[in-house]
C-alpha cells in the first residue's frame, strides 16, 4: 500500500536527488517542478553549505528552500539570502578546535560562514573542488560572526573512531554529523540536526511529521528520516540507512526521488 499523499518533499541532495556526477537529471527537475506546480512543498535537507546550492538554482527554477549545513541555516534558494542562521558562536569554536587538537593527532581544520569556507593549509587538498578557501594557518584566526560547520580532518584513525573520538571531545557541547566522507567530521551546533530545523521549518508552514516524506542515503540522514511520517532510502544508501527507513526506493542514478515523487502526483491526480 502506497503512503499518503505528502505535503511536503524534504529530500538530501548528494548520493539521493543528485546523481553519482552531481547532476540533476532532467526527470528529476521536471518532476520537483510537477510537485511545485501540484501544491506540494518541496525543501532540499543537505550537508552542503548555502553557496553550494547555488549551482542548482537554474536546474530547478530557482524555488524552495534549503536546509544547509547539516541544519545551521535555511536558505532561500530564490532570493539567494539566508532565512535562518542556527551557527555556532566564535568563543564556543575556539574551544571547540582546541579541545579536538589535543583528542586527535593530526587534526587540520576548516569554518564554514555564510560568507564562505576557511581552511588550514592542506585541508582539502585531497578533495574535489569547489572548496573556493580562504586560507588561514589557525581557523580561530578566522572567526567572525556565527560558524555553520566546523570540519576536521584527520587520516590518524579510522572512521568510526575518529567519529568516536570527536565526540568524546566535544562533551555535548555541539554535534557530529557523519555524511559518509571518509577522515572527515562535520560539526555543528548543540541540538542543530537536518531533522530539528527540518521541523522548525515545518511547523513554521504548519505541516505535521506525519505530511511529510523524507528522502536520504547517508548516516547524518538518519535523525531526518526518523522524524518524517515516510521515509524512503535511495537503494544506494547506506545498509543502516536502508534497514532504518520506511521504504527503499530506486538509486540516485535510477532516479528514485523523482519516481516517487511521480507515484505522488498520481496519487493526487486519483484523489481528485
Amino acid at each position: 500500500m502506497h503512503p499518503r499523499v505528502p505535503r511536503l518533499i524534504a529530500t538530501d541532495l548528494d548520493g539521493t536527488l543528485l546523481r553519482s556526477d552531481g547532476a540533476l537529471s532532467a526527470r528529476t527537475r521536471d518532476a520537483l517542478r510537477a510537485v511545485e506546480e501540484a501544491g506540494i512543498g518541496v525543501v532540499f535537507v543537505t550537508a552542503r553549505p548555502p553557496r553550494w546550492v547555488d549551482e542548482l538554482r537554474a536546474a530547478v527554477g530557482g524555488h524552495g528552500a534549503a536546509i544547509c549545513a547539516n541544519g545551521s541555516a535555511v536558505y532561500d534558494v530564490h532570493e539567494r539570502s539566508v532565512l535562518l542562521d542556527r551557527g555556532m558562536a566564535p568563543e564556543l569554536v575556539a574551544e571547540l578546535v582546541d579541545d579536538l587538537r589535543r583528542a586527535v593527532a593530526g587534526a587540520s581544520f576548516a569554518v564554514e560562514s555564510i560568507h564562505g569556507l576557511a581552511a588550514e593549509p592542506g585541508f582539502g587538498a585531497d578533495a574535489a573542488p569547489p572548496w573556493d578557501a580562504a586560507h588561514t594557518v589557525d581557523v580561530t584566526h578566522a572567526l567572525a560572526g556565527s560558524t555553520l560547520k566546523l570540519l576536521m580532518r584527520s587520516t590518524a584513525l579510522g572512521p568510526v573512531e575518529l567519529l568516536e573520538h570527536v565526540h568524546a571531545a566535544l562533551a555535548e557541547r555541539a554535534i557530529v554529523a557523519d555524511s559518509g566522507a571518509q577522515g572527515l567530521a562535520e560539526i555543528t551546533g548543540p541540538g542543530v540536526t537536518k531533522a530539528s530545523t527540518l521541523a522548525h521549518w515545518a511547523a513554521g508552514h504548519g505541516i505535521e511529521a506525519a505530511d511529510v516524506w523524507a528522502f536520504g542515503d547517508a548516516p547524518n540522514d538518519l535523525p531526518m528520516l526518523a522524524w518524517a511520517g515516510e521515509s524512503f532510502a535511495v537503494a544506494n544508501a547506506y545498509p543502516a540507512v536502508r534497514a532504518a527507513a520506511s521504504r527503499v526506493c530506486a538509486s540516485n542514478d535510477d532516479d528514485g526521488v523523482a519516481r516517487q515523487l511521480e507515484a505522488a502526483l498520481e496519487g493526487l491526480a486519483r484523489r481528485g
